[in-house]
């Protein structure tokens, strides 16, 4: 049986799970900043255990299923979409990816929502972040424990996976055990620190070169501030828009009967309540436990997909979820301006 490990970059933590023969043996989270300071040492705490079949690396918004010692520079800027020296965002993070990738380990860059042929063409226009490759990687997660609980088979689980994470909320539309939409966390809800989809008049009055940074303002973090009554105003808009996120979502998974939630705010039993009460008569709601003690759900969910990549027992969830099939660049549906535009943008 394979080992193999996933990771998970977040704004907050890095999260790395690492399965040996199906059964947890590295169990790890860290805060981001610490473990992009010193990736030499990161690198050697993946190997402390012995060799390893397959990482899944850190992958942003995703490559389809790249071997991490084959990537590209232009690979990589399309999975952060990020020019050189950003520094906006997770700063760091392309760096880290490309010592990941001549590190000698065995690491592959997993896809996004977008890349998926599960995903109808329509539902990608003018589109990239549908979901990145960790929220890919949750969905994983959220399909595989559903049918170990419910016994039901892959192509008749369908349900609505709501990331709820330290900056960004975003969501995925499970049909048939297949991610067939999704609303990333830039084009989704309020997050705890993010807009999420912003009005394109807002961003014509910021006015001026848009950086990294200006997606990870504005939420409800920001909000809370704003005033009197700012709190009490930021968190109706969370949960209002995570339910809302919800409904728009089950139109593409209309046999969606269970909202599985991860993030941070999953763990706020209070906050589980109110969004349950909110979505009451449409799906059950309940938190996205996993199967580690430290390491979130994306980690996880990236071990699993790394596993069945491995040959290992999820190799039947990743053939279903058609990973090996990914394809295409995050830039391919772009209409508003072109590919080759947004090339050049992120050269500059």
């Amino acid at each position: 049986m394979p080992r193999v490990i996933g990771i998970d970059p977040g704004t907050v933590s890095l999260d790395v799970c690492g399965l040996s023969g199906g059964r947890v043996d590295l169990d790890l989270t860290l805060p981001t900043e610490e473990a992009l300071a010193d990736p030499e040492r990161f690198v050697a705490t993946l190997t402390a255990g012995g060799p390893l079949d397959l990482i899944a690396g850190p992958s942003g918004y995703g490559l389809p299923l790249v071997p991490a010692a084959q990537a590209t520079e232009d690979d990589l800027r399309l999975a952060f979409l990020a020019r050189s020296g950003e520094a906006g965002g997770i700063g760091g993070l392309r760096r880290f990816a490309r010592l990941l990738a001549t590190s000698g380990l065995p690491v592959v860059f997993t896809p996004g929502v977008i890349h998926l042929d599960t995903v109808p063409a329509h539902r990608k226009l003018n589109r990239i972040d549908l979901g990145t490759a960790d929220k890919l990687a949750v969905a994983a997660l959220a399909i595989e424990q559903h049918h170990e609980r419910t016994g039901r088979p892959l192509d008749e689980i369908s349900l609505i996976v709501l990331e709820l994470g330290g900056a960004f909320t975003a969501a995925l539309a499970v049909h048939r055990g297949q991610v067939v939409d999704g609303l990333g966390g830039t084009s989704g809800p309020i997050g705890w620190k993010a807009a999420g989809a912003l009005d394109g008049e807002v961003v014509y009055l910021a006015g001026g070169p848009i950086d990294k940074g200006f997606l990870f303002q504005g939420g409800v973090e920001t909000v809370a501030l704003s005033g009197p009554g700012g709190r009490l105003n930021a968190l109706e808009a969370y949960l209002e828009g995570a339910a809302k996120a919800v409904h728009l979502l089950r139109s593409s998974a209309p046999a969606a009967d269970e909202v599985l939630v991860s993030g941070r705010a999953a763990a706020d039993a209070d906050l589980i309540d109110r969004l349950a009460g909110m979505l009451t008569g449409v799906a059950t709601v309940r938190p996205l436990a996993g199967f580690a003690v430290s390491a979130k759900q994306g980690a996880q969910g990236a071990a699993l997909i790394a596993d069945g990549l491995a040959g290992g027992r999820c190799a039947p969830l990743v053939r279903h979820l058609r990973i090996r099939e990914a394809s295409g660049s995050v830039l391919d549906h772009l209409h508003v301006i072109s590919p080759e535009a947004a090339r050049r943008r992120l050269a500059d």
